[in-house]
């Protein structure tokens, strides 16, 4: 029964207790962190294959001490593979994850061009973890679309926070880095930025807008994306991962002129005076730091490179029944270790050895 032993996504290697991972978007910002993450975590891998477009074919990139190449998407490639990370864009997403499923491997999209497929799943174990959700064994599991990073963030603080205080309202202000849009994004902040300093005409192929010391409530009209959809993504994650735990927040995106890391602004109105000492020791806790009002205050910056959210807590001077977060992350870290974690769980629940 080589076709079922293949759908239900039991290779050799998996058989020993080590897996076969193929990234797709190798040379994007989310791909190298996964590969990154994979490694710190020491992902039980037999091979991990790098995979991505013409652009960056042959180029060489380390995996575990070793020098390996991107080599390109094609069909063969995903052979006996366990896990797919899809770090691309969507379309390259959208185009490839029906043969990748055929191929019996399981599915991380940190994409989110998969979120509305009918077995698709939005997940962060983080949040799985706290609210105490378990996943049941699936045989031929729907692909695993991680989180949007500010989703998971608001999702944990709130859920801590109802568990001790109930809170009436929140209302977070998602301020979006330029990685959010990949290496072009990145390079088109950048190249905005030294263009203007030279009095030259800005490039616009991304966001359609200056966003060069600047802060856009909306992008042009010919950019890809919007920051309304950015916002409606997020608010949908956050409803799917907490389900009726946790408050919904009213929210609004904005871009900024900054190259990575989430901040957040999250105002709180709580059924009752709540001193900012509970509300803070309510939040602390695994992945979520804490910042007293002492130290150096959170930022973007700190944030870099790290696993935690870093918030601090502040007193609404207008009412003793409100308070200020201040949430700051490394928004591709979070994104990485969300997909990774994914794939840990589900390599849980999947089967060891031949199916006969």
């Amino acid at each position: 029964m080589s076709s079922n032993f293949r759908s239900a996504g039991v290779s050799t290697t998996a058989a020993a207790g080590l897996y076969r991972v193929a990234i797709v978007g190798a040379a994007s910002l989310k791909g190298k962190e996964v590969a990154e993450v994979l490694e710190q975590r020491n992902f039980p891998t037999a091979d991990v294959r790098l995979l991505d477009d013409d652009e960056t074919l042959g180029q060489l990139e380390a995996v575990k001490d070793e020098i390996t190449f991107i080599q390109s998407v094609r069909a063969e490639q995903f052979e006996n593979v366990d896990f797919t990370f899809f770090a691309s864009d969507a379309e390259c997403t959208l185009a490839n994850w029906k043969q990748v499923q055929h191929a019996g491997s399981a599915i991380v999209d940190l994409s989110y061009a998969l979120e509305a497929e009918p077995k698709a799943t939005v997940r962060t174990p983080w949040l799985e973890r706290q609210l105490g959700k378990v996943a049941a064994p699936d045989l031929q599991p729907g692909p695993a679309v991680i989180a949007h990073p500010a989703a998971v963030v608001l999702a944990l603080l709130l859920s801590r926070l109802e568990a001790a205080t109930p809170v009436a309202r929140a209302i977070a202000t998602v301020f979006e880095p330029a990685s959010e849009h990949g290496q072009k994004g990145m390079d088109e902040l950048h190249q905005q930025t030294v263009n203007l300093l030279s009095f030259q005409q800005l490039p616009k192929q991304v966001f359609d807008a200056q966003v060069a010391f600047n802060m856009i409530s909306q992008f042009g009209q010919q950019s890809h994306e919007s920051l309304a959809a950015v916002a409606g993504r997020i608010v949908n994650h956050y409803r799917k991962i907490t389900g009726n735990r946790a408050p919904v927040p009213s929210l609004r995106a904005f871009q900024v002129p900054v190259f990575h890391g989430h901040a957040i602004s999250l105002h709180l109105q709580l059924e009752s005076a709540t001193a900012v000492e509970r509300i803070s020791s309510s939040l602390a806790g695994e992945h979520v730091s804490v910042i007293s009002s002492a130290e150096e205050a959170p930022s973007n910056v700190s944030a870099a490179g790290q696993g935690d959210i870093l918030v601090s807590v502040t007193p609404d001077a207008s009412s003793a029944n409100s308070a200020w977060i201040w949430a700051v992350s490394d928004n591709l870290r979070i994104a990485a270790l969300t997909a990774v974690e994914c794939a840990e769980a589900m390599a849980a629940t999947r089967p060891r050895g031949h199916i006969q």
